[in-house]
């Protein structure tokens, strides 16, 4: 019995000391922001690590000594901290601007958009700050000075946008928000308007395979929006965004945050945005952007106990969006003027709840569920397109830090894809419409390991297991390495399979504006993909000031693929399943560099390769830029009063999809599309509590030609609205102000 109580004595030993060996902290600038990337050594050791996004860090005494901590980060002051030995609190390290590095005074420098250095995924955190650069009314038109990222137009009629990362279209993306899958199925096409850019707080843009956590979607990567959260320190009481611009476009954005006792606190935003006028500068007839009025309301609460956290959120949205003819244009009195009308209702509900058990070891179990219905009902000329979309989304996740170098996470998820849908594909009124349902349910298990060598290796290594009404059991594996020898250079290998199921008329139902006929082939697979990838980052001081130069190459092979073809048939888009190769190549190399105090230039190019296989032919795939260039430069006066902003992009020419010919013999349209440049601008003057900023989109003004095939014969067999490759409106100028109101 007395040999039972001494190893008990001494287990309860080992375990104080191992705690007393374990420090844990959090870094911020002297604006109480995170520092991500913040290098925090134990003096006079190499025993070192980095912050992560939040500027959380853990760190374990070294085996020898220890009892101070060196905080630091490239253009900021160097703090040490004493730590004692019995300490078990959370140091709270802020940093300043200004520091020494080899006698050379460095100013002080935050870029808006930066590399996470701690994460194990390649990855892009776009800050609040990155997106007051621009109107960045939504979603879509926030990453106007990203060069990872592509926004445009898929059709001229209905304003659709996609994005595309690593060459592929947007529904290889895994859309998240607040890492909840989001904006998928019919939401898709205008799902990037549905997201207002004042309710943002931050974008992450990962490329490449991801983490099995979210799922097995992300096939080239993933985009997850962060909105505005009442329970963080700096949430402001009042924010107002109020917006006009020369396309008789006008937003207003409100939100309001009030912290409650007891830990609660609850925020509500509200948007309003109206374009007001058709436009039609070309002259085809058509108007050049749609009209569209959206509302929409998003409240949310929170409660943060001591061990218990608790999120819930409501969300609704209503949007009308009108084009199509103009009716000064159309001289053909027989026939009713070509419109296209869109009304959408959706709906959104999601909580989140978290419990930890152990602070210290990360331990913690959280439940997430959401859940949506989508209502559209679409019209493009007398087709229709009619859907309630329901999605449902639960996961149960568990985490925990066995020591500084192993941790798991593990969890189960349950999705719900329901598509209650009811379509007419001609314009014939007299044909009957057909009714479909499109079901889908998955259930899917994941374990997730990391082991961190002293952060100077990271690897991470996934496993999922998903099962689908539809398509059965697949597994999902991906892995990721990073290494990092020291504080100015890092590498990251990356690893996975991605897959996703293809719901082909709410994925598309824009393409119903063209006059192509929709061949949709029977038991369409499910697409499956790899994607390997390989960046470097290096961090080089260069006359006090440091130089950030990022190289990657990723690469993307399907071996299963759902093909959109327009090439084999110019009056026809086709759907059936990948015989032969598909596959996307991308590198991409970008610099930043703060030449003098606020203000830094970011120069990028990235070359890419994407081909497929159509009907047994390997051709590059059509309406995809081969390159893109981008410049960016930010000037902010030293007392921060006007920030000056401008964006040059160069998009590459690409491959147009085969043209037919007309009665003359002429083709339709060229074989090859032109390169050609935009120039987007903004000066912003900063006052106490508000700000007003003036800027230009599209100021070289360049504009498609024609981009509507046929426009004057919208009925007939030849009307093409879908060979967008360029913008199809000119410049435009906007002015907006920002008022915020802080909380005492």
């Amino acid at each position: 019995m007395k040999y039972n109580i001494y190893i008990v004595i001494l287990l309860l030993l080992a375990h104080v000391s191992l705690s007393a060996q374990e420090v844990r902290g959090v870094v911020k600038d002297n604006a109480g922001e995170p520092i991500a990337g913040a290098n925090i050594t134990w003096l006079n050791t190499t025993h070192a690590t980095i912050s992560k996004e939040d500027g959380t860090f853990t760190i374990s005494r070294p085996d020898q000594g220890g009892d101070k901590i060196v905080v630091s980060f490239i253009g900021f002051q160097n703090d040490t901290i004493i730590i004692s030995h019995n300490s078990s609190r959370v140091i709270e390290v802020t940093l300043h601007d200004g520091v020494t590095l080899s006698q050379v005074d460095v100013t002080g420098y935050k870029p808006a958009t930066m590399k996470l250095r701690s994460s194990i995924v390649n990855e892009d955190l776009i800050s609040g700050d990155e997106l007051c650069r621009a109107a960045c009314c939504n979603l879509g038109e926030s990453f106007t000075t990203n060069p990872s990222v592509d926004v445009s137009y898929s059709d001229a009629t209905t304003g659709a946008k996609q994005i595309k990362l690593l060459g592929l279209s947007g529904t290889y993306v895994q859309m998240l928000t607040e890492n909840i899958p989001n904006y998928r199925g019919v939401a898709a096409p205008y799902g990037l308007g549905y997201v207002p850019g004042p309710w943002m707080q931050s974008i992450q843009v990962s490329k490449g395979t991801s983490s099995v956590k979210n799922g097995y979607e992300a096939l080239t990567g993933q985009i997850n929006v962060e909105f505005k959260k009442p329970q963080m320190p700096d949430a402001d009481w009042v924010a107002v965004n109020l917006f006009g611009s020369t396309s008789s476009r006008y937003e207003a954005n409100v939100d309001a945050t009030i912290k409650l006792k007891n830990n609660w606190s609850t925020t509500l935003l509200l948007h309003y945005e109206n374009e007001t006028k058709a436009h039609d500068d070309n002259d085809d007839g058509f108007v050049d952007t749609p009209m569209v009025e959206q509302y929409q309301l998003f409240n949310r609460w929170a409660y943060a106990g001591e061990h218990y956290m608790f999120q819930v959120g409501f969300k609704f949205l209503n949007e009308d969006r009108r084009s199509g003819q103009t009716a000064h244009t159309v001289k053909d009195a027989s026939h009713d003027l070509y419109t296209v009308g869109i009304d959408t209702r959706r709906y959104e509900i999601f909580t989140k709840n978290a419990y930890i058990f152990n602070k210290e070891k990360n331990t913690n179990i959280a439940l997430i569920a959401s859940a949506t219905w989508h209502d559209q009902d679409a019209r493009y000329g007398k087709k229709l397109y009619d859907v309630n979309e329901t999605d449902i989304y639960t996961s149960l996740m568990f985490e925990t830090e066995f020591n500084p170098l192993h941790s798991l996470s593990a969890g189960i998820s349950f999705n719900h894809d329901g598509y209650d849908q009811n379509y007419r594909l001609t314009h014939d009124t007299e044909a009957t419409t057909t009714k479909a349902d499109d079901t889908e349910n998955v259930v899917g298990l994941y374990a997730q390991y990391t082991l961190n060598l002293y952060d100077k290796w990271l690897i991470m290594a996934g496993l999922r297991a998903d099962h689908s009404s539809e398509h059965g059991f697949f597994i999902t594996p991906r892995a990721h390495i990073k290494y990092s020898p020291n504080d100015y250079f890092n590498v990251r290998v990356s690893a996975g399979k991605g897959y996703r199921s293809h719901h082909v008329l709410a994925e598309n139902n824009y393409l119903l504006s063209s006059s192509r006929r929709l061949s949709i082939a029977s038991d369409l697979d499910m697409e499956e993909a790899w994607n390997t990838g390989l960046s470097l980052a290096t961090y080089i001081p260069i006359a006090g000031k440091t130089l950030n130069i990022n190289a990657e190459y990723y690469y993307t092979h399907f071996r299963k693929q759902v093909v959109v073809d327009m090439d084999s048939n110019p009056h026809e888009v086709a759907f059936y399943n990948l015989s032969g190769r598909s596959y996307s190549h991308v590198f991409q190399v970008e610099a930043t560099y703060p030449f003098f105090k606020g203000f830094s230039l970011t120069a990028a190019y990235r070359h890419t390769d994407v081909k497929c296989t159509y009907r047994g032919v390997l051709m590059e795939k059509p309406l995809t830029s081969k390159y893109k260039g981008l410049l960016t430069a930010s000037y902010k006066t030293p007392l921060g009063k006007w920030q000056i902003d401008a964006t040059l992009q160069l998009n590459g020419g690409g491959r147009m999809p085969t043209p037919y010919t007309t009665d003359e013999g002429i083709p339709s349209w060229d074989n090859r599309y032109k390169a050609f440049e935009q120039l987007n601008a903004q000066i912003t003057r900063y006052f106490r509590r508000w700000s007003i900023y003036l800027g230009g989109e599209n100021l070289t003004n360049f504009k498609q030609k024609n981009p509507i095939i046929d426009a004057a014969d919208p009925w007939g067999d030849t009307f093409d609205s879908t060979m967008i490759w360029g913008p199809v409106h000119g410049w435009k100028l906007y002015l907006g102000v920002r008022f915020n109101l802080a909380r005492d």
